[in-house]
């Protein structure tokens, strides 16, 4: 996904995934009421949710974790490079995180999340940014610092100066637009740019490049 929303009228599709009826009418009834956002479907498990997904090309899935047969965490790793996926769950486990991160998810929140912000996370993630719940966020970044030892330093030599540039950039957490305006580029070039720094270091979302980046000790800008 190059973060450009699908549909003719610039809308974010979105598809809702998750195995409770009543929790997917909710979802629904949220981001149908948004404006520039429109439901084009829903599934009750993640082989329905990758099945639609790929027929259906939605900007983003949102994704319950524990669904009956296919889970949302393999369902996430099946639609590498066909859709984005922000996970939703009610259960906030390290596991849960960790396999999400894992899979290729650009976004992991709570369904505790208000609706606006849901709604925000969704646009956000389509216009190719990652987002993480607060407290996701402060409990992977301590993971990161305590044993840097054990992780294996990446290889940025395949990386050109602007990739690398790039990739410092997501490591300070910012989104397309604000690297665009700090590295004055166009958003697109932006986008582009991340793409490649995803393929070149084998990486499956901006979350994990945003993770190796604050492990790597890129430095200061050359």
């Amino acid at each position: 996904m190059t973060g450009d929303a699908g549909s003719a009228d610039g809308a974010v599709e979105v598809l809702v995934a998750d195995d409770h009826a009543a929790v997917r009418a909710g979802l629904v009834m949220i981001l149908g009421g948004a404006p520039g956002v429109r439901v084009v479907g829903e599934a009750g498990d993640g082989e329905a949710a990758v099945r639609m997904a790929r027929e259906l090309r939605p900007d983003v899935v949102l994704m319950d974790v524990r669904m009956p047969g296919v889970d949302g965490i393999e369902a996430t790793r099946r639609l590498a490079g066909v859709c984005e996926v922000l996970v939703l769950t009610t259960f906030d486990l390290d596991e849960y995180v960790r396999g999400a991160l894992r899979a290729g998810a650009a976004g992991f929140l709570l369904k505790s999340v208000e609706a606006p912000a849901l709604v925000d996370a969704v646009r956000r993630v389509a216009a190719g940014d990652g987002v993480l719940a607060p407290s996701v966020t402060r409990r992977v970044m301590r993971e990161f610092a305590a044993g840097p030892a054990a992780r294996a330093k990446p290889d940025l030599g395949a990386l050109t100066d602007r990739e690398v540039d790039v990739l410092r950039c997501l490591g300070e957490g910012l989104s397309n637009a604000q690297i665009g305006t700090r590295l004055r580029i166009g958003e697109t070039t932006v986008k582009t740019h991340v793409s490649r720094v995803l393929m070149k270091l084998d990486l499956r979302s901006r979350v994990q490049a945003a993770l190796l980046a604050q492990d790597a000790d890129l430095g200061p800008p050359g």
